[in-house]
């Protein structure tokens, strides 16, 4: 089916009007997915799996069933984890990379691309908002109006704290780590961690991942001269 305007707008980031009717198919059609993968309890790996690619619209085909003397979990171990409930708007906006786990109450109004890269950890409670509303209430307008979108983006192996709120156009960069009940404003860079609302740096974290730092000396002085670990964003 050929693409209607006001989608092609919707993900391009320009105003559109969200009440087009293939949008509101769309929203229904990823409605009804979240509601069974909510609603389904003690299933085995493989059909969580199977549900959530439901959700996003991910037409790959799922391996074989294993017989029951193997692991058939381990054909599903890059394959995101995601705790229930979720609550999607589109899902077909959606990207994850592999070893990704989502904590319940995750919520993603993915009116434009929402990716989030390998090995990430995202807390309960956390939202990813992609959509928003003009400033002016004239041209806002209820649902006669328009909305607009930007794209969010958490790169490989960032940690999110709960009850966190990413808005519209955020990247989170490589290793970054968002403080429990932050409200992330702009972009975070690589290898940081930033808490509060609106979130700001609070200081960068140390990792060897990071190829701008050489923690060989200083790994080798505390080799020699153990030292308290570094506090969590609780402890400050």
């Amino acid at each position: 089916m050929p693409q209607s305007e006001e989608k092609r707008k919707m993900l391009s980031g320009e105003l559109y009007h969200s009440f087009a009717p293939d949008l509101i198919r769309d929203r229904a059609r990823c409605l009804h997915a979240c509601h069974r993968y909510n609603n389904a309890y003690e299933i085995p790996r493989r059909r969580r799996v199977e549900l959530w690619r439901d959700i996003s619209g991910d037409t790959r085909p799922m391996p074989p069933l294993l017989p029951p003397d193997a692991d058939d979990d381990a054909q599903f171990e890059d394959d995101p984890w995601i705790e229930p409930p979720v609550r999607v708007d589109y899902g077909t906006n959606v990207r994850f990379g592999t070893n990704v786990y989502i904590n319940f109450n995750c919520i993603i109004l993915d009116v434009c691309l929402v990716s989030i890269g390998s090995r990430a950890l995202i807390g309960p409670n956390v939202s990813f908002y992609t959509a928003s509303h003009p400033m002016d209430p004239e041209l806002r307008n209820g649902t006669n109006g328009p909305e607009i979108g930007k794209e969010i983006h958490v790169e490989d192996d960032c940690f999110i704290g709960g009850n966190v709120i990413i808005l519209p156009g955020v990247r989170v960069g490589r290793g970054s780590t968002i403080g429990a009940g932050s409200v992330v404003t702009r972009d975070v860079p690589p290898f940081h961690v930033v808490a509060g609302n609106p979130a700001r740096i609070i200081r960068k974290a140390k990792t060897n991942m990071d190829p701008t730092q050489d923690l060989s000396h200083e790994m080798s002085e505390q080799a020699c001269n153990p030292i308290e670990p570094e506090r969590s964003l609780d402890e400050s």
